[in-house]
């Protein structure tokens, strides 16, 4: 694909999470997870031994893999031209899968609690929706004594 192409969309892909940032008040968190060409080997030899896991294999695969190089630059060039203060990317070690999921879990609760999100206000009356819940409590236990 032309340079003209791709660069091109470096800045569309900036400007619409700008957007989306600032006018709809989003919280944007990107993740690349990234493992390595011999962790990404060993994932396509369990893919051949484990029946669970064959829907995974691609003919691809293992054409794609000589071309890792070229895909390392160009996530490179993806994370550096389109990580911003809005829209950061979080590259995260995934060769272990329980690391990977703590490392996004923990960026994901640090950010939450940096919202300091609270629970919206009731809207309604509560002192009357709990005396109707009482009363339909009382007449509910009622029934029940009847039907004895």
């Amino acid at each position: 694909m032309p340079e003209k192409v791709w660069s091109k969309r470096y800045d569309q892909i900036n400007d619409f999470e700008q957007l989306i940032a600032t006018e709809n008040n989003t919280t944007i968190l990107k993740f690349f997870l990234h493992i390595s060409k011999e962790e990404q080997l060993a994932r396509f030899e369990k893919r051949l031994d484990d029946s669970n896991r064959q829907w995974k294999i691609s003919e691809s695969d293992y054409k794609e893999r000589d071309y890792w190089d070229d895909y390392t630059k160009a996530f490179e060039d993806v994370l550096n031209k389109t990580s911003t203060e809005h829209a950061p990317w979080f590259i995260i070690p995934s060769n272990h899968k329980w690391f990977r999921d703590l490392a996004v879990s923990q960026i994901i609760v640090r950010q939450m609690e940096d919202m300091d999100m609270q629970f919206p206000k009731p809207t309604v009356n509560l002192a009357e929706i709990r005396r109707e819940y009482h009363q339909a409590a009382r007449e509910e236990k009622s029934d029940r004594r009847k039907k004895r």
